[in-house]
């Protein structure tokens, strides 16, 4: 679970993030604060794992309020306000949501949370070696399919939609191929040719220009040879 709060002096603001996040099983909302002085109240004896953060507030304006925290969790900023998505980026925000924002944009963002960090590697059981299901919500038509990214075999761009292949399912979202592997660990998922890319977990063997994975043979472009050559060497 993601534990999140939202600092925003808007109530309407508030009604439409935390209505978003009502659609997500994976959100635990915390607390509601309508100004910074009042979130630094609540984090002094509180830990969460995302905030949602405007920028143009009384009192203590967004980056300002951000600045004074020592360990930040991660920040999703939304605002009206287009000029400070730079600065936004050298705060290592995890993505800037320009108000008013549609759900599609909304859930992208929060996908960049769900996204995996590189642990350091480290000798286990093989039970403990077991990682933690990662989640990412991928659109179909007018649902919303949660995903484990450990089931995800490969990706196949098709014109303007992206074909996901699962170990259970296909799924075809309308998203360029490029724009879906940006939201993939890419320790994880290597791109293989322009209309393709794998997991590199569920290959099972690599035979000349051909990859073979679950039951499908992906074919190795010339431009992304070397990928796939530093990942057998």
């Amino acid at each position: 679970m993601i534990k999140y709060i939202i600092i925003d002096d808007e109530h309407i603001a508030h009604d439409i993030i935390k209505g978003y996040c009502d659609l997500l099983p994976n959100m635990e909302f915390m607390a509601q604060c309508y100004d910074a002085i009042e979130a630094l109240e609540y984090l002094s004896k509180n830990t969460v794992d995302l905030i949602f953060l405007d920028l143009n507030m009384p009192k203590l304006k967004g980056f300002d309020f951000l600045k004074t925290l020592s360990s930040p969790p991660k920040i999703i900023v939304s605002t009206a306000y287009s000029e400070f998505a730079l600065e936004s980026y050298e705060l290592n925000v995890v993505d800037y949501l320009l108000k008013p924002f549609s759900f599609e944009r909304f859930l992208k963002a929060v996908n960049k949370v769900n996204k995996p960090a590189v642990a350091p590697a480290k000798q286990t059981s093989a039970v403990e070696n077991e990682i933690t299901p990662n989640q990412l919500f991928l659109r179909q038509n007018k649902s919303y399919i949660q995903v484990n990214l450990n089931n995800i075999l490969y990706l196949e761009a098709s014109g303007n939609y992206t074909k996901v292949a699962t170990v259970d399912e296909t799924i075809s979202i309308r998203e360029k191929i490029s724009e879906m592997i940006e939201s993939l660990p890419k320790d994880e998922f290597l791109q293989v040719h322009k209309s393709f890319a794998v997991a590199t977990r569920h290959i099972k063997s690599i035979e000349g220009n051909r990859i073979f994975i679950g039951e499908a043979i992906i074919p190795i472009g010339k431009l992304y040879k070397m990928n796939v050559n530093n990942l057998v060497r």
